[in-house]
């Protein structure tokens, strides 16, 4: 028998189906439920109990090393009904030993009426930091690296113990992930929402899950000190002061309205607006030719028919015409108000950064707000903004940039992630500046690029978005010159030395 089971409860027909399926296994030794009363419900009698509620806090986690003493531990991350695959379990530990692996996870279905629905997952990889990665329901974990991770553990966390934990596991050997479809989950509570992270109930949460983060950066060897450095802002010269950026594709429906915001700045400077038609063919063209009246309107059609959104921004930013900064409103969207490129200019001069991001409200086509409102992203600090940012999506919009830099780093061209790509880039070398106040509006509906994705394309853009992080982490490291910064435990030093 290879495997302790570990699982919160939720009722009594819950930890009924879970546990019957787990104990069909020959691989289990025992299982455990994780309950908030210490006292096992009436209808459980067969079943011993820990009273420590869920896995988000670091006395969890203890505790269940304590109680741990099978070869792995198979951790159930949320009270779900689940049902194990004939040998699922089996393959679990097959893979775990052959891989040495710290942690196993497998894709799954998802049961919802009365279908099973695939529901794959994504290779865990060095910049799969978000705290939210999905690995699914449950996770398979070699006991000796849990009894490391945990003993390596000062303090304790309310919220990001299981964050912690997998980011202490992940720097001592790999994690695997099955793409088999190991077992079923039956659909449950609601995932975590898109921009839960920027809500100012979840402060305490995301205060717990940046501080893990910082700690596994500077274990690891990848941690930056504040970036507080200014730049000089005259390099070059340039015919206008500034430049709005519109990558544009099949948007008749909105672009007059862009355009109208663009063209209707007001400011003290001279500035044009740099349109990136790429290859439009529903009209969006001709809707821009109505503009050309207007001397400031850079109307461009690349001779590449390939470009993403990336490559449509460096098409602009590129361009003989291309301001001193540039600056981002995409052709969905509206300006807040007429003097947004006079504050935004006016902001780079104050903070001489190499990069500049405001807040944005969401609103329908009609401009009236949406939840969750305002998306400021507060969880941007001057001191360390720029390792949390490996942890979160993004950092909010419009984004703005000075142009010289942005022509040495160049955009990556993709229609995904190549927002955060720049991000990223930028915080590694240059001070961010921000500006809280509402600048730009963001209008859903059914037309925007991210409207329902589906599972393989929301399973690509977070692999992306992983990638980016990677090549970043590692980055990092060697701007570091490859050497761990302060932090690490004794065994961990003694892990990466050999």
């Amino acid at each position: 028998m290879h495997i302790d089971c570990f699982i919160p409860y939720r009722c009594a027909a819950q930890a009924h189906a879970t546990l019957g399926s787990l104990r069909a296994s020959q691989a289990v030794r025992q299982a455990w439920l994780l309950t908030p009363q210490g006292t096992p419900p009436a209808e459980i009698t067969d079943a011993p109990c820990l009273p420590v509620g869920t896995l988000h806090g670091t006395d969890t986690l203890k505790a269940i090393a304590r109680h741990a003493s099978a070869r792995y531990v198979l951790l159930c991350l949320r009270p779900a009904v689940l049902h194990m695959g004939r040998f699922a379990l089996e393959r679990l530990v097959r893979v775990a030993d052959d891989t040495g692996a710290a942690i196993v996870y497998a894709d799954r279905y998802v049961r919802s009426e009365g279908r099973h629905v695939p529901a794959p997952v994504i290779d865990y990889q060095r910049g799969s930091l978000r705290d939210d990665f999905d690995f699914g329901a449950l996770v398979l974990v070699r006991n000796e690296a849990l009894q490391q991770a945990v003993t390596s553990m000062q303090g304790g966390y309310t919220h990001a113990g299981w964050y912690d934990l997998r980011l202490r596991l992940s720097e001592q050997a790999p994690v695997v992930h099955i793409n088999e479809f190991l077992y079923t989950e039956e659909a449950g509570d609601r995932a975590a929402g898109q921009f839960d992270y920027v809500d100012p109930k979840n402060r305490a949460v995301q205060l717990e899950m940046e501080d893990a983060c910082t700690a596994h950066l500077r274990r690891i060897g990848a941690w930056l000190p504040p970036r507080d450095r200014r730049i000089d802002l005259h390099e070059g010269d340039f015919a206008h002061e500034a430049s709005v950026i519109i990558p544009v594709r099949n948007r008749v429906r909105t672009i007059a309205d862009a355009l109208q915001s663009a063209l209707g700045q007001e400011t003290n400077f001279p500035y044009n607006v740099i349109v990136v038609d790429n290859h439009s063919t529903d009209g969006t063209t001709e809707a821009i030719r109505r503009f050309a009246g207007d001397g400031r309107l850079v109307h461009i059609i690349p001779q590449e028919t390939t470009l993403g959104i990336g490559g449509c921004w460096n098409e602009a930013a590129h361009h003989p015409e291309c301001g001193r900064f540039a600056v981002q409103l995409d052709s969905d969207d509206v300006y807040a108000a007429p003097d947004i490129l006079q504050r935004i200019v006016d902001a780079f001069h104050r903070e001489q950064c190499a990069m500049l991001v405001g807040s944005y409200r969401l609103t329908d086509l009609e401009l009236r707000p949406l939840p969750p409102g305002v998306i400021d992203h507060r969880e941007w600090t001057e001191a360390n903004g720029h390792n949390n940012l490996l942890r979160v999506n993004g950092m909010g919009a419009p984004r703005a940039f000075y142009t010289p830099v942005l022509r040495r780093i160049t955009v990556p061209d993709t229609s995904y992630g190549e927002d955060y790509a720049l991000a990223l880039a930028f915080s590694r070398r240059y001070r961010i500046g921000r500006l809280y106040d509402v600048l730009y509006l963001c209008r859903r509906w059914e037309g925007n690029s991210d409207a329902a994705l589906d599972t393989a394309k929301a399973n690509a853009h977070n692999l992306y978005k992983d990638r980016l992080r990677t090549w970043e982490v590692e980055a990092r490291i060697r701007e570091n010159g490859g050497q761990v910064r302060g932090g690490d435990t004794e065994a961990e030093r003694d892990h990466r030395a050999h």
